[in-house]
């Protein structure tokens, strides 16, 4: 019944999404927030940037880079459809007060509402599926709104955006390091996909992922569903090399989290495989945990943490 609940839920948040753009900047606890209104691109829907740089911020130094997706979602609860928040900026500071990690600042990057689900599906995973598989996507898709007609990734272009338009824009407005191991990407759900997806297809450029709840399933159901194994084809071909990359995957039991157990146990034994070690992967199960921001600030100081200590 809840994830029945959850579903229904689904068709409904990416109108409250589109509708979010009008919303003023998140209030923080602490450091600022800088937002880019309608950050424009030729690969991509314009969207919010919203810029988050810590205490004392200064020009004199220089900070690691984290960037996450849904920026809609990271730092101000009272601006969500949800009223819930990863709470990143008290996390991060928590984090950089105690010394536990570099000093760093986060890019909080809007999803596009109705563009979110292509914008973050991983794309050549999806084009290796066959013919009458697409057509099951599109079709499961279309049960909860997702989609009108027949569904087509574009993450591709997402990532370069990502890599050629605002990445070079931060390197050169923001006092940050712009090498590969301060240069870090994360997300939940969707987010977690597309953070794995990023991470693969531009080693040279993020050093880590942190890939929280990763939607495995890529659509609603798991019946007869294609998808996870194309994303583990994938990945065994395109992860990174560990001596140089670190990744983290966490999951909870509850909700739409209930589905990834199994899954995220093959994805652990082909990281492995590829030599991944506890020095430079971690995958962690969260009992009793859902699906929701709330969950995600719980424990939201284990992948900065990890990706980001000194």
């Amino acid at each position: 019944m809840i994830l029945k609940n959850f579903y229904l839920l689904l068709p409904f948040l990416s109108s409250i999404l589109s509708v979010m753009s009008q919303t003023p900047a998140p209030h923080v606890s602490s450091g600022k927030i800088v937002r880019i209104e309608n950050f424009s691109s030729k690969f991509i829907s314009s969207r919010n940037i919203d810029i988050w740089l810590p205490e004392g911020y200064s020009s004199q130094k220089k900070y690691a880079v984290l960037y996450m997706h849904d920026g809609q979602m990271l730092f101000d609860s009272t601006t969500t459809w949800n009223k819930q928040d990863w709470q990143a900026d008290e996390v991060a500071t928590k984090l950089m007060n105690a010394h536990k990690t570099k000093d760093f600042i986060i890019v909080g990057i809007w999803n596009g509402g109705a563009t979110r689900h292509p914008d973050y599906f991983p794309q050549k995973p999806y084009e290796s599926l066959n013919p009458n598989q697409k057509v099951f996507v599109t079709n499961e898709l279309k049960k909860i709104g997702r989609t009108e007609e027949n569904f087509q990734p574009v993450s591709d272009n997402y990532l370069r955006f990502l890599v050629k338009e605002l990445k070079p824009y931060i390197d050169q407005h923001y006092s940050v390091k712009k090498d590969r191991a301060n240069t870090f990407i994360a997300g939940s759900s969707m987010g977690g996909l597309i953070s794995m997806y990023a991470i693969c297809e531009y080693p040279e450029i993020f050093g880590g992922a942190a890939c929280l709840s990763t939607h495995w399933i890529g659509i609603f159901s798991d019946t007869n569903n294609p998808i996870p194994e194309a994303f583990l084809k994938y990945m065994d071909s395109h992860l990174p090399q560990p001596q140089t990359h670190k990744i983290y995957f966490d999951f909870g039991t509850a909700t739409l989290d209930a589905f990834y157990p199994k899954h995220q146990a093959k994805v652990d034994e082909l990281t492995r495989k590829k030599g991944f070690t506890s020095n430079n992967w971690e995958t962690l199960q969260f009992e009793g945990e859902d699906h929701s921001e709330k969950a995600w600030a719980k424990r939201l100081h284990l992948p900065f943490e990890f990706l980001l200590k000194k």
